[in-house]
């Protein structure tokens, strides 16, 4: 994958802090963000609003990848791939600190800030906003 800054710039927003669109007609949300909604084919100033996504959501699916296809991911694997539902917008991740069968579908994760992958000819680093399992504290019962 060829590193554009041009690309890089345009899209900071939605990696870094979730921004995505949403048609002010219909209602639809889009992420990574649109200028256009397909739907209503709408594209006027006011049209699309920009708004933040949440930054805890729900694994709806995943895979386990462990022939990475990616330049750059080749010493990662195995890693996650998941599709994450934000309130009514789903979104694909990758999954980090956890292990591929500490993981189910339904549970929460939340939104965290991590390098992505570098581009080895140009050492540039890439940044994103990626998701981890909320780990919630393990309760027990005590008999008195």
């Amino acid at each position: 994958m060829d590193f554009s800054p041009s690309r890089e710039w345009r899209e900071i927003n939605a990696r870094y802090r979730l921004e995505s669109s949403m048609c002010e007609r219909c209602g639809r949300i889009y992420y990574p963000p649109r200028d256009l909604c397909p739907v209503c084919r709408r594209k006027s100033i006011g049209a699309m609003k920009t708004i933040t996504l949440p930054r805890r959501g729900e694994i709806v699916t995943y895979s386990v990848i462990h022939a990475a296809p990616l330049k750059g991911f080749e010493g990662r694997t195995p890693y996650i791939v998941a599709i994450v539902d934000l309130g009514g917008v789903r979104i694909q991740t990758l999954l980090t600190d956890c292990e591929p069968d500490e993981i189910e579908i339904g549970d929460e994760v939340e939104a965290v800030f991590r390098r992505i992958r570098e581009d080895g000819e140009r050492g540039v680093i890439h940044y994103g906003t990626i998701f981890r399992p909320v780990r919630m504290p393990k309760t027990s019962v005590h008999a008195h």
